[in-house]
């Protein structure tokens, strides 16, 4: 079993007592996002499996009060792990690819094999969103524009409200970044969120896929609400007209609106 982690201190005193030699795993992850959880159980397995191979941390990124172990790590999305021995990061994996998680355990531990059970194994989702190439090698405009297509309309969905912004919650890198995250915590709205910083292809991209130039941007149930201007706006009527429904039965009707007005044009 790995060990849950609750703040950035008790990652450091692990740390300090670890043996120079001894793998340890950091397992970053958030609670909504459908790979984490997948990974989540890989992760364990390994753990299960092979307990002497490594020290297994699972850190919840979301949660606030390990957001100065987010940002000391650099973790700007999820799922994400961290091998690390006498405190220097060895080896980062990004996404869910069970099968380079479980060689970078046997790589970096003295493990030599690790024989996880096929109902543990999970595909990276995102695999055919960042192939951009056929089985020649050779991949064309139209199969790049296909691919990261498909990759955004998973980000997107990734969870109910999703916030793309310059930066972390824990961490804005613009003003109207910080503003939105501000205005979410007010109304105590759960969200993911994806650093647009961290990924051009992304930052580019969603520009195009929702006709949306600026950052940030909120989307739910996989389609644009808006800005931080559309946004403010809409929290402000609804703090004027004390709704009697919950901010999602709202969410759904705007975002439904809007698709309502483009099918008319």
């Amino acid at each position: 079993m790995s060990i849950q982690i609750k703040n950035e201190e008790e990652v450091t005193a692990i740390l300090d007592r670890t043996p120079a030699d001894k793998l340890v795993i950091l397992n970053f992850y958030a609670a909504w996002a459908e790979p984490c959880a997948q990974m989540n159980q890989v992760f364990e397995a390994i753990a299960t499996k092979s307990p002497d191979a490594a020290i297994y941390l699972s850190i919840d990124a979301e949660d606030e009060s390990n957001a100065s172990a987010t940002e000391k790590y650099d973790v700007t999305a999820v799922p994400y792990f961290l091998f690390l021995k006498d405190q220097t990061v060895l080896q980062k994996v990004s996404g869910a690819d069970s099968a380079l998680l479980r060689s970078a355990v046997e790589k970096h531990s003295d493990v030599e094999t690790l024989d996880l059970p096929a109902k543990q194994t999970t595909a990276d989702p995102s695999s055919a969103a960042n192939g951009a190439t056929t089985e020649d090698g050779e991949g064309g405009e139209e199969d790049f524009a296909e691919d990261i297509n498909v990759r955004l309309k998973q980000l997107v969905s990734a969870a109910p409200v999703m916030l793309f912004m310059k930066g972390t919650p824990a961490q804005p890198q613009c003003g109207f970044s910080r503003q939105l995250v501000a205005l979410l915590r007010e109304r105590e709205v759960r969200y993911g969120f994806f650093n647009i910083l961290a990924d051009d292809e992304v930052r580019q991209g969603l520009k195009v896929f929702s006709d949306w130039p600026t950052y940030p941007q909120l989307y739910y149930k996989g389609l644009l609400v808006g800005g931080l201007d559309i946004v403010s706006f809409f929290l402000l009527f609804l703090s004027s007209s004390s709704p009697p429904y919950p901010l999602s039965f709202y969410l759904s009707l705007w975002v439904g609106g809007i698709e309502l007005m483009k099918e008319m044009q």
